[in-house]
């Protein structure tokens, strides 16, 4: 099940789109969510997935994503910024819970390939948010530094699950 139309086009809004565009506190909620996301449903996929390769893939996605939560709570907590709830933290948070509900209708090759799938739709946005919304728009050098950093992560994890979908391991 890939996210919703409306958080890709959310995400993929230059920043003047917004208005006022989005502040470093903002930017701290949706990365703190995309990565949340994305860990909730590496948990569901550890504990449903049929194949090891998927199994594998959904904890490195939890490790990793827990890791720059961790790296994202301590700048944040050091810049003295509060993540503040924003509609794309909010579109990417109930989004995420749709999908979830989603792949736990699922069993089987259909729950992997679906979990696959939406692995591969997800990091490419959260790439092409990093690069055309949240990195215009963050003010802070360190924060910006942060987002350069942990960008060829989701690509790494991009490619993965797309190798993963070529493969007969998710099917």
């Amino acid at each position: 099940m890939k996210y919703s139309i409306v958080v890709a086009a959310l995400l993929l809004l230059p920043i003047n789109a917004f208005g006022q565009g989005i502040n470093d506190a903002e930017i701290a909620a949706i990365v703190v969510t995309a990565n949340q996301v994305d860990i909730d449903a590496g948990k569901l996929a550890v504990s449903r997935a049929t194949h090891d390769k998927v199994k594998a893939f959904a904890q490195l996605m939890i490790t990793d994503h827990s890791g720059v939560n961790q790296a994202a709570t301590e700048l944040v907590t050091k810049l003295k910024v509060t993540p503040q709830q924003n509609a794309i933290s909010k579109a990417l948070q109930a989004d995420g819970d749709k999908n979830l509900a989603h792949l736990k209708t699922l069993t089987g090759a259909a729950f992997d390939q679906a979990y696959i799938n939406q692995e591969y739709a997800y990091h490419q946005q959260v790439i092409d948010a990093l690069d055309k919304t949240l990195l215009p728009a963050a003010a802070n050098a360190e924060l910006k530094a942060l987002l350069i950093k942990v960008r060829p992560a989701f690509v790494a994890h991009r490619d993965h699950a797309k190798s993963l979908r070529s493969t007969s391991e998710a099917q």
